[in-house]
């Protein structure tokens, strides 16, 4: 079955993998820093995991990550299959893998981690822009 990423896509993704989890976190260009971690969600039908990189905010306790999807029309896989299945397992940079369970946030909670999202990370103002659906902003809560 497939996870309707393209095979380009998920051969990108699988280096990007191997590089994470090869050298604990520590990433080359263009992904140079910490902002990168590795999200393993369970598949909505598939009941499969799933691994995918990708951006996160340190929000201290938590972590937040963006479903923009680059602004397209649809949410992200990953984001459905969370949706489906909260708890997912979390890879960050120098730190052991842990269980966490997502939630979307909603109501002041979102509107405040968006607001201090567009400050560090102003391109997110454009995927939004470009969709009609409102960016789901998900909380990596420690279970």
């Amino acid at each position: 079955m497939s996870d309707g990423m393209p095979q380009d896509q998920k051969a990108y993704n699988a280096k990007v993998i191997e590089e994470f989890r090869a050298n604990d976190g520590v990433m080359g260009p263009p992904f140079s820093g910490e902002g990168l971690l590795l999200l393993t969600t369970t598949g909505a039908r598939s009941g499969e995991e799933r691994t995918c990189p990708m951006m996160f905010v340190d929000q201290g306790e938590t972590v937040m990550v963006i479903a923009s999807n680059m602004g397209a029309p649809s949410h992200p896989a990953w984001y459905r299959n969370l949706v489906a299945h909260p708890e997912v397992t979390v890879e960050r940079p120098h730190r052991p893998a842990y269980a966490a369970t997502a939630r979307t946030a909603a109501g002041d909670e979102r509107a405040r981690l968006w607001a201090g999202l567009l400050e560090g990370f102003p391109f997110f103002a454009d995927h939004q822009a470009g969709t009609e659906r409102e960016i789901p902003l998900v909380v990596l809560d420690p279970a």
